[in-house]
């Protein structure tokens, strides 16, 4: 009979025990494009026309209250939130596994008011939609928008948050999914020989052995050149540390370091990054 306690008091306590240990993605809350666009908070870089974040934050007190209001929202879910002001700078390399965009509109009625929402959590990694959320609340005669916001989003944000959940436990198992390249800048070849394998086999080998489940694709290739997609890397490097896509590469360079063979990495946001060889400079 003891026993019997006993295991049950066990297994009443496991399910606290493994939300406890259940990992979080750290989430960026943005404003929708969409919404940049219609309140006239735009730039234009090379001829394309861009959010400009910055601006949108220092003259939209509308947009810090929903920004605030929607992390409140997600924190309270266990959902660690990077503060968007503080990345304001280089967006594109904020360490933030989702970007969560939020867009509104303010609906009326006479005195009353409704807010139309959309959201959408957007992989850091490959820029790709992986969960998404909308609706308009009910009428109200609240005239602060943070509460006609959190009326309409709080009867699907569990739905929002388990797409959200489900999408990083995807990730745990199978690994992030990133892209890479590896480029020769100088007269070596990719069909030159170290150790008695040729370089390319070199590098193939490396990501073999270190993608999770050896899951990459190589999309193009010459003597000059590899191109990777679908490259999952782990979550995490072994030190617990999370783990990047430069961070990734960086590995691969320690490995051709070993062959005497130099080279450099570069990033391109978060999900890219290219490493050249260059066996004209000394290490």
């Amino acid at each position: 009979m003891n026993r019997i306690i006993l295991f049950a008091l066990v297994m009443s306590f496991l399910p606290s025990v493994v939300l406890a240990q259940t990992k979080r993605p750290t989430l960026m809350v943005i404003p929708a494009d969409s919404w940049c666009q219609a309140n006239g908070f735009t730039m234009n870089i090379q001829d394309v026309t861009m959010p400009d974040y910055e601006k949108a934050w220092q003259n939209s007190q509308e947009l810090t209250e929903v920004i605030t209001k929607i992390g409140e929202l997600m924190s309270e879910r266990d959902f660690p939130i990077k503060d968007m002001s503080q990345s304001l700078k280089n967006i594109g390399q904020a360490k933030a596994d989702i970007f969560m965009e939020v867009g509104w509109q303010i609906n009326k009625m006479g005195p009353k008011r409704s807010v139309t929402y959309t959201l959408r959590g957007i992989d850091a990694y490959t820029m790709k939609q992986i969960a998404a959320g909308s609706g308009t609340g009910k009428m109200s005669f609240s005239a602060e928008i943070p509460v006609l916001l959190e009326e309409a989003v709080l009867e699907r944000m569990d739905n929002f948050c388990d797409q959200l959940q489900n999408h990083f436990d995807d990730l745990l198992t199978n690994g992030r999914e990133v892209r890479m390249s590896v480029r020769i800048d100088g007269n070596t070849k990719m069909s030159d020989e170290y150790e008695g394998q040729e370089l390319s086999e070199v590098i193939e080998d490396w990501l073999s052995l270190n993608t999770v489940e050896h899951r990459y694709s190589l999309s193009d290739a010459t003597e000059s050149f590899m191109n990777f997609d679908q490259v999952r890397i782990p979550l995490y490097a072994d030190n617990g540390m999370a783990m990047d896509t430069r961070r990734f590469v960086q590995g691969l360079r320690k490995r051709l370091m070993e062959l005497g063979v130099s080279s450099q990495i570069e990033t391109q946001g978060l999900g890219m990054a290219t490493l050249i060889i260059c066996m004209d400079k000394k290490l």
